[in-house]
Parts: structure tokens; C-alpha cells; sequence
């Protein structure tokens, strides 16, 4: 063993020789490219929410990579199709961690798909940037698990806030048997009371369910002055389309889980006057130049809709804003999944499409209720309920 003493001394001092070569000129890359996953309802029921996604953190990919990576290093993206299914979406997570070794994940679309899979990410300590809403995602705070989309808890303070200049005082709620739903179900009963407002009836449905008629007899029959209907898949719009079957004439207010004008689009005449909680995103004609997000919000706009000849919605959103977290979370950090954590934890004054982030060790969402608007149906087409 001693015979090779003197060559390994040798090559170790060429070693040191090239290191300090190498630090004198431009910064090597750590590896030869930066892994991101991505987990979304590309196909399934939630489509209409994972294929913007799917197609913005493309969009985005391209993007760093025509100019120059991040640290000179590419991006590599590896998406998988979760279908919006739980045991489908726990499986991705797991190929992404394992054997793709991705360093940090965007997704996955729904609530219920992304609270399966935090046991996963936090035990393989691998940040997640979800694009779902739910406010349990984040709320306890998870050392490893961020979200970019405004939190359910705000969208029902909004529909509640506007309730009460409306001077509604007693409501009906139904709400889809999804993740999704059930957390904002939970939202809608956690803050009734301190807007003054009663839950008369309480109504579910499952998301494949194609009539509702069961459920809004059962609401015509008592003295409710609006519905609020709370879910993310086409199914939501069957409500507004069986009121009018029914001759229920109060208002019907829906989450910002109907922030897709293909939604306006399956529901027809029957959308006109549906009012609901959203990200500007929608409504970004309606937006002063000077206000913080104006720039963000028409660059993704004109982009998006240019490439993909499709209308934007505040889905791709979630991901355009996680997409370029990460970015900025990678520069700072390089290949180490830690670092990428606290970098993400750090962010400070970050101008997304949904809001302005701030995250903390105490909030890794970093939005607050003034990140909604109130918007409702005109014509067809999304609009600001009041200017």
C-alpha cells in the first residue's frame, strides 16, 4: 500500500493546483443540471387545473435555459401526471425523490393530493412548492412545504366580508367531497360566526356527481338569502345551471377554485352574476399600471396566451409563481436541498401573480386577504365586482 503513497500525495497536489486554477476564472457548475419535479392533474377531473401548471413550468424551463440556466447550470424538469388520483400522486412524489433526485418539487394541483404526499417530502426532506390552496397545507407550518396559491381561509373571509355589507345574514353551503372541498368547507363553518352569519342548510356532493337538484331542494325549502358553493372540478358549475332549473333567485358565490374561464365557459348563461374571491391575474385589464403586481401579471399573461393560444388562468399562476421561487431559491442556494429550503423560507417582497409574498419560519405561504379580489361573471367574462 505504501508503493502509491507518493503518486496519491502527487495527484492530490495536482489536485489543489487545479482547484485554485479553476477558483481563479468562472465558477463551475455543481452538477450538470438542476432537477425540478413537478406533480400535477395533467389528465382526470382537475384537469383544467394541472395542464396550465404543466405548461407554465414548461414555459418557464425554456425560459432559464435560453438564458444561460441559473448559475450557468440548465434546469431540468421532470413532470408526472398525478391524474388528481392520491395513491397515483403519492407514487410520483416518490419516483421524483428516489429516482429521479430531484431537488425540489412544484405541485401537486389539488389539496387532498398534496396533503397525502407532505409525509413523503418532509421525511426525505425535499421542498415542496404546492400549487393547491388548502390552508392545512401550510397552517401548521411544515419545515419543508410551501404553497403559492392565496389560502382558502382568506377566500372565505372575502365571500363572508362582502356578505355583510351585503347585508346577508343566512346562507347555504355546498361544497365537493374532494380535499379541496372539505377544507373549505371547514373555513366557511370556522368564520361564519364572526361576520355575523348563520349556516342554515349544509350540503355535499361527490365530484363526479352530474345533478344537484337533490341538494338545492333541500336549500329552496329554507330561508337562506345566498349559496355559497365550494369546489375545484367541473362539477361546481352544475349548481349554478340547477338553481336556475329550479327557480332559485338569491346569489350564488363559488371559491377561487373557479378561477378557470372555461368554467364560465361549461356553465353557460347559467355563470352570469357568480361572484367569487380571485387573484387579479383574471381580471388584469381592470388593474392600475402602478400597482405592484401590474407588470408581473401582464407579462404572464401576454406570454402564456401567446404560446399556448388558450386563456390564462390563476391555476398556471400558481406554478409561474413557484417556478420562479425556486429560481430565485437556486441561485442563491445551488444543489443543496437544504439551502433551496431556507432560500425559499427567506423570500422577502417576491411580486407574483398572486399576491406579494413574504414567507417566514412562521408563514410559508406569505399571503394575506388582500391578495383576492371580488370578481364576478359579465358577459361572459370575468370582471372586477366593483371598480
Amino acid at each position: 500500500m505504501k508503493k502509491f503513497a507518493p503518486i496519491l500525495v502527487s495527484a492530490l497536489i495536482l489536485l489543489s493546483f487545479a482547484l485554485v486554477f479553476i477558483g481563479a476564472g468562472e465558477k463551475v457548475p455543481e452538477v450538470e443540471s438542476y432537477k425540478i419535479g413537478g406533480a400535477f392533474s395533467i389528465t382526470g377531473p382537475a384537469s383544467w387545473l394541472g395542464e396550465p401548471e404543466r405548461n407554465t413550468m414548461e414555459m418557464i424551463g425554456e425560459m432559464i435555459n435560453d438564458q444561460g440556466g441559473i448559475n450557468g447550470v440548465p434546469v431540468e424538469l421532470v413532470i408526472e401526471d398525478t391524474v388528481g388520483d392520491e395513491t397515483k400522486t403519492v407514487n410520483a412524489i416518490k419516483k421524483l425523490i428516489n429516482s429521479d433526485q430531484v431537488l425540489v418539487i412544484v405541485g401537486p394541483s389539488r389539496s387532498g393530493t398534496t396533503m397525502a404526499i407532505i409525509p413523503i417530502v418532509e421525511n426525505a426532506e425535499t421542498p415542496l412548492v404546492s400549487c393547491a390552496a388548502a390552508e392545512a397545507i401550510v397552517a401548521p407550518v411544515k419545515p419543508w412545504v410551501f404553497k403559492t396559491p392565496q389560502s382558502d381561509k382568506h377566500a372565505a373571509m372575502r365571500i363572508f366580508g362582502h356578505m355583510q355589507k351585503s347585508g346577508i345574514k343566512k346562507i347555504a353551503i355546498m361544497s365537493g367531497t374532494t380535499g379541496f372541498g372539505d377544507q373549505g368547507r371547514k373555513q366557511l363553518i370556522a368564520h361564519a360566526d364572526q361576520y355575523g352569519i348563520t349556516i342554515v342548510a349544509d350540503e355535499t356532493y361527490a365530484p363526479q356527481d352530474t345533478d344537484m337538484t337533490s341538494q338545492l331542494t333541500k336549500i329552496r325549502g329554507t330561508d337562506v338569502e345566498a349559496i355559497v358553493n365550494w369546489s375545484i372540478v367541473p362539477a361546481q358549475v352544475i349548481v349554478a345551471k340547477n338553481m336556475i332549473q329550479l327557480g332559485i333567485d338569491i346569489p350564488l358565490y363559488l371559491s377561487h377554485g373557479f378561477g378557470n374561464i372555461k368554467y364560465v365557459e361549461l356553465a353557460g348563461e347559467a355563470a352570469e352574476g357568480i361572484m367569487f374571491p380571485a387573484g387579479r391575474l383574471l381580471v388584469v385589464d381592470d388593474i392600475p399600471s402602478s400597482h405592484p403586481q401590474a407588470k408581473v401579471l401582464r407579462e404572464y399573461k401576454s406570454m402564456y396566451e401567446s404560446k399556448y393560444e388558450d386563456a390564462v388562468s390563476t391555476f398556471g399562476g400558481h406554478a409561474w409563481d413557484a417556478m420562479w421561487m425556486i429560481a430565485e431559491a437556486l441561485e442563491i442556494a445551488g444543489a443543496d436541498k437544504a439551502g433551496i429550503r431556507d432560500a425559499l423560507e427567506g423570500l422577502q417582497n417576491f411580486v407574483g401573480t398572486g399576491g406579494v409574498f413574504n414567507f417566514s419560519a412562521s408563514d410559508h405561504n406569505g399571503l394575506t386577504e388582500e391578495a383576492f379580489e371580488m370578481l364576478t361573471v359579465r358577459n361572459g367574462q370575468f370582471a372586477l365586482l366593483e371598480k
